[in-house]
């Protein structure tokens, strides 16, 4: 794998995510995916949309020849900040099961809105496949 994690020195290793990546490679750019399958249809519940969003993720990457392995960057816009603490084990649960124990950088930002009035969570992803 040709990623580093950074962290400085002194730094605390933070827990579900890392500050930083550098990898070399091939870069692989995801639009935000919502929590709806390929027919449309959301997942009940804000971790059901969740874990969705994540498949998405995965179903894309594999398309590029990728692996949840693969990302470096993941920015999280949610609708509903409270849904999103008031569910972390549940949460954390998911994307162990769709990612496994990777843990890229990651950004969350709460959002008034998507533009898919029934999405609430939009998930970019960027990935980079060793050359």
């Amino acid at each position: 794998m040709t990623h580093r994690i950074l962290l400085p020195e002194g730094w605390p290793r933070p827990k579900g995510y890392a500050h930083g990546i550098a990898a070399k490679g091939t870069n692989v750019f995801l639009g935000g995916q919502i929590g709806w399958d390929e027919k449309g249809v959301f997942a009940s519940g804000f971790v059901g949309q969740v874990r969705q969003a994540l498949e998405n993720i995965v179903l894309l990457l594999a398309e590029a020849g990728a692996t949840p392995r693969n990302v470096v960057r993941l920015t999280w816009f949610v609708t509903d900040l409270a849904a999103y603490t008031g569910n972390l084990k549940e949460i954390g649960k998911a994307y162990r099961d769709v990612f496994g124990a990777h843990y890229p950088a990651m950004t969350l930002v709460q959002v008034v809105a998507l533009v898919e009035p029934d999405a609430l969570v939009e998930i970019e992803a960027t990935a980079v496949i060793a050359d």
